[in-house]
C-alpha cells in the first residue's frame, strides 16, 4: 500500500540517510502481516481497573500507546495506519511485547500497552549505563543539626518507609551475578522501566524509503498518528489500589505531599525522586531549598519594613512636608505645561508617610547580600548531596543519549576531536555558525521590541500625566464619593497604576508569542543532546524574560526624573511629551507600585493557568466522556483523562522562579517586603506544583539530571547584578544619600548657623527656588491659578540649582556636585565591599561537603573492590565449569 505524495506531508518526519540501504528492510514486511499482529495481540479489558499488567496478569505495563481506530473514523487516512503499524512491528522486532485494547468509554480508541522483558531491559540498561545496586551500604549515615530539627516535620516512616541505601555500579548484562537481583520482576523500577520504555519508542523507525529512515514516537505524536503516549500512574491519587503488590505511590505523594494538609511537612524528596524521576526531584529540592532560605530574607525585609511604618509620622522631614507651616507654605511649580496649577508642598503629605518606609535600606541591601550569597553556596553543598544519594555524579559524561532529532539530520562526516574516529555530524562548521547567528539575531530583535514597547509605555505616562494633572483633582473634589481619597491618589500615583497594569498585559501577551519563536530557534540550531537543548532555550528565553519583566523597573529606578530640566527651560520627549518629574518624596514609592503590581498579577496569572485551567480542561473532558456508572474504566484510560505535560516540562517552573528571585534581589532595597511576598507564594508553589503532579497530570516520563542545569549561573549572574541595582537604588533613587550629605555636612557650620547635626531644614534644602516670570511661552499655566496664590513670584522644584539672581542662575549649584561626589563614592565603595564579602563568603564554602568528599572515595573503593572479587569468582568458574548451566547452578546454591 503506497502513500500518496500529499499524505506523506501530513507528518513531520525524522529523516536520515542509512550507511547501508538495506539495513532497515528487515522492517519492512506487507501491510496485511502488520494487521495479523496487530489482531492477534488486540485483547478484551479483563474488568480489572486498578490492574498494571497485561490481561495474564503477569507482564507489566511499561508505557500506553493511544490511538483512534480508523475503522471507527472513515477520514483517517491510510499514511497514518501504515505508519503505525510499522512502528509497532519495529517495537516487536526490537523485543517488546504489545497488547492492544479497545476502549470502554469511547470505542474509537485503542490502547496499545507496551511491556519490556527482562532481557530487553538488561540490554538498554546497558546502553543507557543505569546505575544498579550491587551490595548494602554499610556505611554510618551523617547526620547534622539541620536534619535532627527537619526530621520531625518528615512523613512518618511507617507511612512512607525510608529507601534501602545501596552501593551501585553501571549495569552490565555479561556481570549480571555481580547485582543484587533477588526478584527480576522487581529489580527494575517502573520509572526506569518507563525510562527505557520512552528511549526505545523514541528510536523505533515507523518508515523506511530505500536509504532514508523515518522514527520517533515523537514525530508520530505530532502527525496525530497516535493521541498520545505515557507510562502509568500506580493507583488513583485518592484511593489505595487494591492490587496486593502495588505500593500505592501516588496516593502516598497525594496525602504526605500534595494534599493542603501537609503545608508544614518537609516534602518526601526521595520517594518524589523515585516516581517522577531525578529531574522532576532536583526541581523540587531546588524549591524547597530556596523557600526556606527565603524566611530569612523575608524576616529582615519585614523588620524594615515594620521600622520605617512606625516611624513614618516621627520623621522630621516628614513634619516638616505635613506641617502647614513649612510645607503648606511652600509653593510648587507646575509638572507640566499650560494646564497644571501651582500646588502646595503639603498635598503631598500621604506618600511622603508612605515613602518612609524605605528610609532606611542599607541593612536591608547587607542581610539581602547575605541571603543570596548562603542561598546559593549552600544550595552547591546540598545538591552535591543529592547528586550523591541519587546517582547523578557523573550522568553527563555517561549517560546522557543524543537526540533522535539530532540524530536524524546526521549527514556530515568529521573526524571526533577527543576519539580521532569519525562521526556523523548533522551540519558543516559554516552551517552551524549560519544557525547560530540566525538565533542571535533574533533574539536581538525581538529584546529590541521590547525596549519599543517600553518606549510605548513611557509615552503613555507622559501623555496620561497631564491628563491627570488638569482633571483628576477636580473630579476627586466635586464627587463625594471620592473626597477621602483625594489626598491619596495624586496624578503621579494614577499615572503608575495604570501604566504598570498596561506594562504587564503587554509583558503576559509578548511572553506568549516570543515562546514560540524561542522554540522555533532552539529547534533550529538543533542541539546534540536535551540538556544543550533546554539550556539554548533557558538562555534565549530568560534573556527576553530578563528585558520583558524588568525594563519597566530600570527605567522608573534609574531613568524617571533624572533628566527633566527645570520649570523654565523642560526637556521634552520627541520635542512633544514634556519628560516625567519624581513625586517630591522620591521615585521608590512608584518602583514599589511597580513591583508589586507586576509581581501580583504575574502569580496570580502563573496559578490560573497551572491550576485552574488543567481542572476545567480535566472536567470538561470528563463530563463529555461520561459512561453508565456499570461500566469499569481501566487505569489507562483514567489517566488518559488526565492532562499531558508538555515537551518543555519543568522548564516554565524554573523560569517562573528565577523570575521571582530577580524581583526579591534586584529590587529588594526599594520594595522590602518583596521576600515575604516571595515566600507565600513559594509555600503555595510548592503545593500546586505537588497536586498538578499528582492530580490533574498524566504520569511524566522519568527523566535523569545532575542538577538545575543552566539556571545555576543564572542565578549567580542575577546575584551579582543585585548587588549594583540596590547599590545604585540607594544611592542614586532614594534621598538617603542627600539626607546625609545634609546631615553631616549642610546642616552645620559654615553652611548653616547651628552647630549641632540635624535633619531640620532638609526639605526646604532639596527645593530651589524659581522666578514665575522666566516661564517661557510653552510652559507658563495658562489655567486660573488658585485663590491662595497671590502675589506670589516665585516657586519651588526638586533639585540643587542656583537661585535666580545668581551669576549662574538655574545651574547645577554646588550642593549638586557634593551630593553627586557622595552618591558615586558610596556606589563604588560599598560595591567592592559586597563583592569582597561576596566572593569572600564563597571561597570559604566549600561545595562539596568534605564528609561528603570522602564518603564518595569509599563508596567508590567498596564498589571497585566488589566488582572485582565478582569478576574474579566468575572467571575461576568459567575455567573450572565450562558449560553454562554448571555456571548458573554453582551462583544458584551459593545464594
Amino acid at each position: 500500500a503506497e502513500m500518496s505524495e500529499a499524505e506523506d506531508n501530513d507528518i513531520l518526519e525524522l529523516d536520515s540517510e542509512t550507511e547501508d540501504g538495506d539495513v532497515e528492510m528487515t522492517l519492512m514486511a506487507d501491510v496485511g502481516e502488520f494487521q495479523h499482529l496487530y489482531r492477534f495481540f488486540l485483547a478484551e479489558f479483563n474488568g480489572n481497573p486498578d490492574s498494571l499488567f497485561f490481561n495474564d496478569g503477569k507482564r507489566r505495563i511499561d508505557f500506553v500507546l493511544v490511538y483512534e481506530d480508523e475503522s471507527k473514523n472513515a477520514s483517517e487516512k491510510k499514511g497514518s495506519q501504515r505508519r503505525r503499524e510499522f512502528f509497532e512491528g519495529s517495537l516487536m522486532n526490537l523485543g517488546v511485547e504489545l497488547e492492544a485494547t479497545q476502549s470502554v468509554m469511547d470505542e474509537k480508541l485503542v490502547y496499545v500497552k507496551v511491556h519490556m522483558p527482562f532481557e530487553v531491559l538488561c540490554t538498554y540498561a546497558e546502553v543507557l549505563h543505569i546505575k544498579l545496586p550491587i551490595q548494602p551500604n554499610d556505611l554510618a549515615q551523617q547526620s547534622s543539626a539541620y536534619n535532627c530539627f527537619t526530621r520531625h516535620f518528615y512523613p512518618s516512616e511507617d507511612v512512607i518507609a525510608k529507601e534501602p541505601d545501596f552501593f551501585t555500579a553501571p549495569f552490565r548484562k555479561d556481570q549480571l551475578k555481580c547485582f543484587c537481583v533477588k526478584d527480576r520482576e522487581q529489580f527494575f523500577t517502573p520509572a526506569v522501566r518507563s525510562r527505557m520504555a520512552y528511549y526505545i519508542l523514541s528510536r523505533a523507525p515507523y518508515d523506511v524509503k530505500g536509504s532514508v529512515k523515518k522514527f520517533g514516537i515523537s514525530k508520530l505524536l505530532d502527525g496525530g498518528v497516535y493521541k498520545a503516549a505515557y507510562p502509568l500512574h500506580d493507583s488513583r491519587f485518592n484511593v489505595k489500589s487494591k492490587e496486593p503488590d502495588c505500593p500505592n505511590e501516588r496516593f502516598l505523594l497525594y496525602n504526605e505531599w500534595a494534599h493542603p494538609k501537609s503545608f508544614y511537612k518537609m516534602q518526601p524528596l526521595d520517594l518524589i525522586r523515585k516516581y517522577f524521576g531525578e529531574k522532576i526531584g532536583i526541581y523540587f529540592a531546588w524549591l524547597g531549598f530556596y523557600t526556606v532560605m527565603l524566611t530569612l530574607a523575608a524576616a529582615v525585609g519585614l523588620g524594615c519594613f515594620i521600622y520605617g511604618y512606625t516611624t513614618r509620622e516621627s520623621s522630621t522631614w516628614s513634619k516638616e512636608v505635613c506641617d502647614p507651616q513649612i510645607g503648606g507654605e511652600i509653593i510648587m511649580c507646575p509638572q507640566c505645561d499650560e494646564i497644571c496649577l501651582y500646588w502646595r508642598l503639603n498635598t503631598t503629605c500621604e506618600s511622603s508617610k508612605v515613602s518612609q518606609t524605605h528610609t532606611n535600606p542599607q541593612p536591608l541591601l547587607w542581610r539581602i547580600v547575605g541571603f543570596v550569597t548562603l542561598f546559593l553556596e549552600f544550595w552547591k553543598r546540598y545538591q552535591a548531596e543529592l547528586e550523591h544519594d541519587w546517582d547523578t555524579v557523573e550522568f553527563l559524561q555517561q549517560e546522557e543519549q543524543l537526540r533522535p532529532e539530532y540524530e536524524a539530520k546526521c549527514v556530515y562526516e568529521r573526524v571526533n576531536p577527543v576519539t580521532q574516529e569519525k562521526e556523523k555530524v548533522p551540519h558543516t562548521a559554516c552551517g552551524k555558525c549560519m544557525r547560530v547567528s540566525c538565533g542571535i539575531s533574533t533574539v536581538l530583535f525581538w529584546v529590541l521590541l521590547i525596549i519599543a514597547s517600553v518606549v510605548g509605555v513611557i509615552v503613555y505616562r507622559l501623555a496620561m500625566f497631564i491628563t491627570f494633572s488638569a482633571k483628576l483633582r477636580t473630579d476627586l473634589k466635586y464627587t463625594k464619593e471620592l473626597e477621602p481619597f483625594k489626598e491619596y491618589v495624586t496624578p503621579q500615583m494614577a499615572t503608575s497604576i495604570t501604566a504598570s497594569i498596561i506594562s504587564l498585559i503587554i509583558i503576559m501577551i509578548l511572553n506568549n508569542v516570543y515562546e514560540k519563536v524561542a522554540i522555533w530557534i532552539t529547534d533550529f540550531e538543533l542541539p546534540r543532546t536535551k540538556t544543550e537543548y533546554e539550556n539554548s532555550l533557558t538562555l534565549k528565553m530568560f534573556l527576553f524574560q530578563f528585558v520583558n519583566y524588568y525594563s519597566s523597573c530600570f527605567y522608573i529606578a534609574f531613568f524617571k526624573g533624572k533628566v527633566v530640566g527645570y520649570p523654565g527651560r523642560p526637556v521634552y520627549w520627541f520635542g512633544a511629551f514634556r519628560n516625567e518629574e519624581c513625586d517630591p518624596g522620591g521615585c521608590l514609592t512608584e518602583l514599589t507600585t511597580q513591583l508589586s503590581i507586576i509581581m501580583t498579577g504575574k502569580a496570580v496569572w502563573n496559578n490560573i493557568q497551572e491550576v485552574l485551567l488543567p481542572w476545567v480542561k480535566n472536567l470538561i473532558f470528563r463530563h463529555c466522556t461520561q459512561v453508565g456508572s456499570e461500566k469499569v474504566i481501566p487505569r489507562w484510560e483514567q489517566d488518559y483523562q488526565l492532562q499531558p505535560i508538555g515537551k518543555l516540562g519543568l522548564f516554565y517552573e524554573y523560569l517562573e522562579m528565577v523570575i521571582q528571585f530577580g524581583f526579591v534581589t534586584l529590587f529588594v532595597a526599594s520594595f522590602p517586603l518583596a521576600p515575604l511576598l516571595a515566600l507565600f507564594n513559594n509555600l503555595c508553589e510548592i503545593r500546586v506544583d505537588a497536586w498538578k503532579f499528582t492530580t490533574q497530570s498524566r504520569r511524566v516520563v522519568p527523566e535523569k539530571a545532575q542538577d538545575i542545569g543552566a539556571w545555576q549561573p543564572i542565578l549567580q549572574g542575577v546575584a551579582i547584578l543585585a548587588v549594583a541595582t540596590n547599590a545604585a537604588i540607594i544611592a542614586f533613587t532614594s534621598d538617603m544619600i542627600p539626607r546625609l550629605v545634609y546631615y553631616w555636612a549642610i546642616s552645620v557650620s559654615p553652611h548653616s548657623d547651628g552647630s549641632n547635626h540635624t535633619m531640620t531644614g532638609f526639605i526646604n534644602s532639596s527645593l530651589s527656588v524659581f522666578n514665575i516670570a522666566d516661564f517661557n511661552g510653552n510652559s507658563s499655566p495658562i489655567v486660573d491659578t488658585p485663590y491662595w496664590f497671590n502675589n506670589i513670584t516665585t516657586c519651588r522644584y526638586r533639585d540643587f540649582r542656583n537661585p535666580p539672581g545668581h551669576p549662574n542662575q538655574y545651574e547645577y549649584s554646588i550642593h549638586y556636585w557634593h551630593v553627586i561626589a557622595a552618591k558615586l563614592a558610596f556606589m563604588i565603595v560599598v560595591e567592592h565591599i559586597v563583592y569582597f564579602t561576596k566572593f569572600m563568603l564563597s571561597y570559604m564554602i566549600p561545595d562539596v561537603p568534605e564528609a561528603l568528599k570522602e564518603q564518595i572515595k569509599r563508596e567508590r573503593y567498596l564498589t571497585q573492590l566488589k566488582v572485582e572479587l565478582c569478576l574474579t569468582v566468575l572467571k575461576i568458574l568459567l575455567k573450572i565449569n565450562s558449560p553454562r548451566e554448571k555456571i548458573n547452578g554453582i551462583f544458584t546454591s551459593r545464594t
